[in-house]
């Protein structure tokens, strides 16, 4: 298996159209995962910020300098997509966001949940939860992905964490 490092130099170099769809394919589930969790379900909205997420990386693809991952250097792209896609639709933490139905799968239904305790969140709560419990980050790749500094992120996961045990206690779900 080719790594990442050597399929950015491909593309950086030899603009390597080949090397970065196979980037996109290892990285558009977390990023696409990413972006629901901060949609609360709304995978039309998460697949057109993904999109614009790998168009950014591909166009910045030569900035990369490998010091973080390459999945830490997309998810830092991918939360600054967001963040602008946020400001830039005057989105503030007062704003109710309305969780989205999904699919007709038989999780759905959990799936609703989540997404209603993930709404209760602030922002940058949703973020850090997302990026620790969801996508397996500790604390130093959320800081780096985030800008936030560790300490911040810790507070932020521990309201979070929190909130989310209170809502899920209070609708039927126990340790």
């Amino acid at each position: 298996m080719t790594t990442d490092i050597s399929l950015v130099a491909q593309v950086a170099v030899f603009g390597n159209k080949r090397a970065f769809d196979e980037l996109v394919r290892r990285y558009q589930s977390p990023v696409r995962r990413f972006f629901l969790s901060q949609t609360l379900g709304d995978s039309q909205l998460s697949d057109d910020l993904a999109q614009d997420t790998f168009v950014k990386a591909y166009t910045n693809i030569r900035s990369f300098k490998g010091l973080a991952s390459f999945q830490t250097w997309l998810m830092r792209i991918a939360y600054n997509v967001f963040y602008d896609y946020t400001r830039s639709n005057h989105q503030t933490e007062d704003v109710d966001v309305v969780p989205q139905r999904g699919g007709s799968s038989d999780n759905s239904s959990l799936k609703m949940d989540l997404y209603a305790a993930l709404a209760l969140l602030k922002p940058d709560e949703r973020t850090c939860i997302t990026l620790q419990l969801i996508d397996g980050y500790d604390i130093a790749g959320i800081a780096k992905i985030t800008g936030i500094k560790d300490g911040t992120v810790k507070s932020h996961l521990s309201r979070g964490k929190e909130k989310l045990a209170t809502y899920l206690r209070q609708n039927g779900y126990d340790k």
